[in-house]
């Protein structure tokens, strides 16, 4: 029996998707970028369940809107029911990718209307993104990767190579946009995906890239797990934490009633070194002051400190 097509496969994908993961919803919207893997997607996703592309332009690049009303045209091609073009201003946060990112993500939010939102990742990309991981050396949770479902995001691409996205795009006669930046070696990803991943898979002798997703996943099972054990501690933990009760946990258990503690108290932007510092608050208590952690509230700063024997958030003026 012949293999499927692409487009097919891409169908198959998309449907074994849904019913994995309960996607009742009668509509949905794609994340469109005019790119393979977005436009693939659209077309595959119009025809399992009526479809809006949400398009979203950043500005960052001559031409832009032009770009965004060819992917316009290509969704309408496609069978998308409606089309939404949305301009964005990307601040410098973070860096350009990452506040293009959230410029992104902000917009995709305030544009879907309360349904879901699917994003075309694929399995290259969540290799590219266990590499960068573990490059940072930000733990576990980094390099577990992205989540097929983080509602209101669903990612039914996950699993797929990019190079049946091309070629589904090449069955339908569509011309997708190829992003200069994918290919932009100023770009950190832009040289895993052209340079480390080839080479990888070159020295290592193939099977690279669903390696690594297959580490994600496994990371994510056992992050999820810890972080439920987490949760129910922090259940019955009140205001403050007992320096007492944390410290007979495992460390990777307590750390993680830790990061929970600060999240719900207010702090943002955590790094893996902050926690590590308020942990030492309670296992190798010395008297010292408190620990400064990123603030959700503009003009003050946050801190964590242990105080008559218990671990405290206070805030102090900027």
């Amino acid at each position: 029996m012949d293999r499927p097509g692409a487009v097919a496969q891409l169908r198959a994908a998309v449907t074994r998707f849904v019913g994995d993961h309960d996607l009742r919803d009668d509509r949905w919207c794609v994340a469109l970028s005019g790119g393979p893997d977005s436009l693939a997607l659209a077309a595959v996703a119009a025809t399992v369940l009526p479809t809006t592309a949400l398009i979203v332009d950043h500005g960052l690049q001559p031409g832009s809107a032009a770009v965004a009303a060819a992917a316009r045209e290509h969704a309408l091609a496609v069978g998308c029911v409606a089309v939404q073009v949305i301009r964005v201003q990307v601040g410098a946060e973070g860096g350009p990718e990452a506040a293009a990112r959230t410029a992104r993500y902000r917009a995709l939010e305030q544009a879907r209307g309360g349904v879901p939102v699917l994003l075309a990742h694929t399995l290259d990309d969540q290799a590219e993104t266990v590499l960068l991981g573990l490059g940072r050396g930000s733990g576990a949770r980094s390099i577990a990767g992205m989540r097929p479902v983080d509602p209101p995001w669903y990612r039914p691409l996950l699993g797929v190579r990019r190079a049946l996205t091309h070629a589904a795009c090449g069955e339908l006669g569509l011309t997708a946009w190829q992003d200069p930046h994918n290919t932009d070696p100023r770009y950190t990803r832009a040289r895993l995906r052209t340079e480390v991943l080839p080479l990888l898979e070159d020295v290592l002798g193939g099977g690279v890239a669903e390696a690594l997703a297959r580490t994600a996943t496994a990371l994510r099972e056992d992050t999820d797990t810890l972080d439920a054990m987490a949760e129910e501690f922090l259940a019955g933990a009140g205001a403050g934490l007992q320096p007492a009760t944390l410290a007979p946990l495992p460390p990777a258990l307590r750390r993680r009633v830790i990061r929970g503690w600060l999240l719900a108290g207010g702090a943002t932007g955590l790094t893996d070194k902050q926690i590590r510092a308020v942990d030492a608050l309670v296992i190798a208590w010395r008297g010292q002051g408190g620990v400064a952690v990123g603030s959700a509230h503009p003009g003050q700063r946050l801190f964590a400190g242990r105080r008559k024997g218990v671990l405290m958030l206070y805030r102090e003026p900027v």
